[in-house]
């Protein structure tokens, strides 16, 4: 089954588009709460290339890998990626109304409940946009700042 999460982002698109791929940003809002984190990552943002996160719980408990290569790559509108269990997953940048709206469709697996899988990655996509309008509030307060 396919599932479909979205959020809209009040920032440029360029500033969504360094902000899902930089691993300095990634390690800031990659978590679906606050008892998780992403303690590393690395982005070869090309076709073919591998991206790589390690997620793990703050107290220590469990922790676990998460990649991809990807398939499809159009600066600043397409992201697509596979992962190693055969899954894949789009990611649509579309420009709108002063931000972006940020479509992420991806396969279902096996282990978790729709629901429970829509939640996780919405609860993440919604401390993504969080971080990018922070980012964003931040510059406008220091116009000196380069980040």
């Amino acid at each position: 089954m396919r599932i479909l999460i979205e959020r809209f982002i009040a920032a440029p698109v360029a500033d969504v588009w360094a902000a899902w791929n930089d691993p300095a940003d990634i390690v800031q809002w990659n978590a679906a709460s606050d008892d998780w984190h992403t303690t590393r990552s690395t982005v070869d943002l090309r076709i073919g290339g591998v991206f790589t996160s390690r997620m793990e719980a703050k107290d220590g408990s469990f922790g676990f890998g998460f990649a991809g290569t990807y398939t499809s790559v159009v600066d600043y509108k397409l992201i697509e990626f596979s992962m190693g269990d055969t899954r894949t997953v789009r990611v649509e940048f579309a420009e709108q109304g002063g931000g972006v709206l940020l479509r992420q469709s991806f396969d279902s697996e096996a282990t978790h409940s729709i629901e429970q899988q829509r939640d996780g990655w919405q609860a993440i996509l919604n401390r993504f946009a969080n971080h990018v309008e922070m980012k964003l509030a931040e510059k406008k307060l220091d116009p000196a700042s380069s980040k």
